[in-house]
């Protein structure tokens, strides 16, 4: 994918300046500063709530996909049954799923179903964001079919309205792409200290995030509020580059490489709550999903500075002993292998 670094200006309405919370986002195209390959990629600005408003569709269905906006920024709601982490969808997809480079779910909608390597067989809409609870909001999802899951569906379609199915262009601003490789290796101690700088104040030092009267309003990036190991954002380049082309919220692109991918480490150096594909030993977990998931991650090894060994243990979070119903379940075995 070609990164296309300064190619949008971002102006943010409201209060919230961390990774996670919801906040508006107009943007404007700066074609002259845009690369000429850029020019040869699906550019597609998502419709608003008020665009729904003033559409012709029919009232029943507005009412659907306001429930989906709404599960999508407010997922909390679903906190004890669907979710049991501090997340919400909004907390990886920011600007209510919409901006570009925090990966616009949009882009889902129209390149789904197509095969993920994560679980290795073809996957349609539903089952994403199926995975995104079970991973993300180290939860159990919503039943396919379920008013939640229909709703947050028809959510992530009407971002994409105009835009083609399956284009044959790269989409622009797609996933989190990472900054460039760094002068020196990721250093625990130096994403330690670039941590407390420039991130702290949002997330806490220790990680935990942050609340006001009782209530989430900054995630927490580890510990038993985050995602689990299963998520995407635990593996060190996906981190990367959501804290380069994200935060801080407000400075997009601020950062330097060498401290983004040093904060990365260092974040993804930090226990959280065990991958539901946990087979009951660490080392087997993270030889089993090596290939599809953790040969990008730090679950499994050695932290050098205390000997810890990430993802050895059994704490599930506050979700216990839930079981997700879609990890590891089985698909298309009957098809031929032509």
């Amino acid at each position: 994918m070609i990164i296309c670094r300064r190619s949008l200006v971002i102006t943010l309405t409201g209060c919230s300046l961390g990774f996670g919370t919801v906040y508006t986002a107009t943007v404007f195209a700066q074609p002259e500063e845009r690369p000429d390959a850029a020019l040869n990629m699906l550019v597609h600005e998502p419709p608003t709530m008020e665009d729904l408003e003033n559409s012709e569709l029919h009232p029943e269905l507005k009412k659907v996909i306001r429930y989906g906006h709404d599960l999508f920024t407010n997922t909390q709601q679903l906190r004890g049954e669907n979710v049991f982490n501090d997340m919400n969808c909004s907390s990886c997809h920011l600007g209510e799923g919409r901006v570009p480079f925090s990966a616009p779910v949009w882009a889902a909608a129209i390149t789904l179903p197509d095969f993920r390597g994560k679980n290795q067989h073809v996957n349609n809409l539903e089952e994403r964001i199926a995975g995104c609870f079970a991973y993300s909001m180290n939860g159990v999802p919503p039943e396919y079919g379920s008013d939640e899951m229909l709703a947050l569906s028809a959510y992530h379609q009407w971002l994409a309205t105009g835009a083609p199915m399956y284009p044959d262009k790269p989409i622009y601003g797609r996933g989190f792409p990472a900054p460039d490789e760094p002068a020196e290796e990721p250093d625990y101690a130096r994403g330690e200290a670039a941590y407390q700088e420039n991130c702290s104040v949002c997330h806490q030092e220790d990680g935990s995030g942050h609340y006001e009267n009782g209530e989430y309003v900054f995630p927490a990036p580890w510990g038993d509020g985050s995602n689990n190991w299963g998520a995407g954002i635990a593996r060190v380049e996906t981190m990367a580059g959501f804290i380069y082309q994200n935060m801080p919220l407000g400075q997009p692109r601020s950062l330097s490489d060498q401290d983004t991918w040093d904060i990365a480490y260092y974040i993804s150096s930090q226990e959280r709550p065990q991958d539901p594909r946990y087979t009951g030993d660490v080392a087997e977990t993270a030889e089993r999903f090596g290939p599809t998931f953790h040969n990008r991650s730090l679950y499994g090894q050695t932290r050098e500075h205390d000997g810890h060994v990430l993802g050895d243990h059994d704490n599930f979070g506050e979700k216990g002993d839930l079981k997700p119903w879609n990890v590891g379940m089985p698909r298309f075995e009957n098809l031929s292998e032509e």
